[in-house]
């Protein structure tokens, strides 16, 4: 990612509700599908600036790993210090050495997807779980997904099959960040008609005030409590839980 995205993500991260939601929502996953115990290993793949490893300490000791250092530096300043620098593709880990790897939105920078999803599951323990996001819908490409260096985004269909194979167990997949797809639809609809800014690519992070904010947490908040019963039908992005046999 782009040193201006990083540091932009670095401001954001504890308090933009998109952010804000990822990380409740993979902490509600964790507890479901991976019980915490004393000793649990939470290895996060592209942990970028690290708010949702350190929002994860009271559940496992967690480890870091990036391919940027100046994303490991923001890790560090957050007061993180099990980190490594390396790729997805070639993990610093021994074989069946983790209960959980958490890889979010990292798949699609990568180019060749399946060979990081093997190396994903290669490092997990025998009964250890992955939980996974992607950008779903590529029709909804636009500059953000450039200005984030995005080589993709998924359909369900190859995020499955990119994941069985891995050789793991999808549990979980659904579309999430529904009840916002209209008017982020339409947000990038606009990014790719209207003339393009000189430069590099920007996000499309628009920082709402702190009740518009604390609405669209919320909003996702309700949406969480759908998905305990029912997947959804189109999202923004896609979320998954896969095991390992």
């Amino acid at each position: 990612m782009r040193a201006a995205e990083l540091a932009k993500m670095f401001e954001l991260e504890d308090t933009y509700w998109w952010f804000v939601a990822r990380r409740e929502l993979v902490r509600e996953l964790l507890l479901h599908y991976a019980i915490p115990r004393p000793g649990l290993s939470i290895v996060d793949v592209g942990c970028g600036t690290g708010a949702t490893l350190k929002a994860l300490e009271d559940l496992g000791a967690g480890v870091g790993i990036d391919r940027s250092a100046r994303a490991l530096h923001y890790c560090q300043r957050r007061g993180l210090r099990r980190l490594a620098l390396a790729t997805a593709e070639a993990l610093p880990l021994g074989s069946e050495t983790a209960d959980v790897v958490l890889a979010l939105d990292l798949l699609e920078h990568i180019r060749d997807d399946r060979a990081a999803a093997r190396e994903l599951a290669r490092v997990l323990r025998p009964g250890g779980v992955l939980v996974l996001t992607v950008p779903a819908l590529p029709e909804l490409w636009s500059e953000h997904d450039e200005a984030l260096d995005h080589l993709r985004r998924y359909r369900a269909k190859r995020l499955r099959h990119v994941l069985a194979e891995a050789g793991l167990h999808v549990e979980k997949l659904t579309p999430i960040i529904t009840l916002l797809l209209l008017p982020i639809a339409t947000l990038r609809l606009l990014q790719r008609i209207l003339p393009r800014r000189r430069g590099a690519p920007e996000t499309a992070f628009i920082i709402p005030p702190k009740p518009v904010n604390w609405l669209l947490t919320a909003l996702l908040r309700l949406e969480r409590s759908w998905l305990r019963h029912l997947p959804l039908p189109l999202g923004v992005s896609h979320v998954a839980v896969a095991r390992r046999p």
